[in-house]
Parts: structure tokens; C-alpha cells; sequence
């Protein structure tokens, strides 16, 4: 769409629509949904929480200056989310 706003509403409404799906699937089967804000979550590191800020997103790995543990974007978030 031409239109970002209008595209930008679009996705986040699909978001709604899955996250209402999923929630209703786990009442009936008598699971818990958990929902975690997925702002930052590649940035912080898993190991010590030391923010190291924004990273553009072609650089894939980063090295904590707090711990010097090398991450990887991806799994690091996903650590990250587990945890929370």
C-alpha cells in the first residue's frame, strides 16, 4: 500500500486479530497466554541486562561492553524473552 499509516494499522490489527485467536484457543484447552513487549529485546543482553542501545539491524552479532559476551540478535531475544 501507498498508504503507510493504513498498511502500518493493517498489520497491527492482523497482530490483534492472532493474539484474540490464541487467546481464546488457550482458555479453551486451559493454558496460560503470556504476552511479552517485544521493544528492546535483542538489545539487552540475556547475561547481565546491560542496555547497550540501538543497533541497526544488519549488524547480526554484538559483543556486551558490561560482560564481553558475544550475541547473536536473534537468539539473544529470544533469551531474552524467555526470561521475562
Amino acid at each position: 500500500l501507498k498508504n503507510h499509516q493504513l498498511a502500518r494499522a493493517i498489520a497491527n490489527q492482523a497482530w490483534r486479530i492472532l493474539r484474540s485467536q490464541l487467546a481464546y484457543k488457550c482458555e479453551w484447552y486451559g493454558k496460560q497466554l503470556i504476552t511479552v513487549n517485544p521493544n528492546k529485546t535483542s538489545q539487552i543482553c540475556s547475561n547481565c541486562h546491560y542496555d547497550d542501545g540501538k543497533h541497526p539491524l544488519d549488524i547480526r552479532q554484538w559483543t556486551c561492553p558490561n560482560c564481553g559476551l558475544n550475541h547473536d540478535r536473534d537468539i539473544n531475544a529470544a533469551k531474552n524473552i524467555l526470561s521475562a
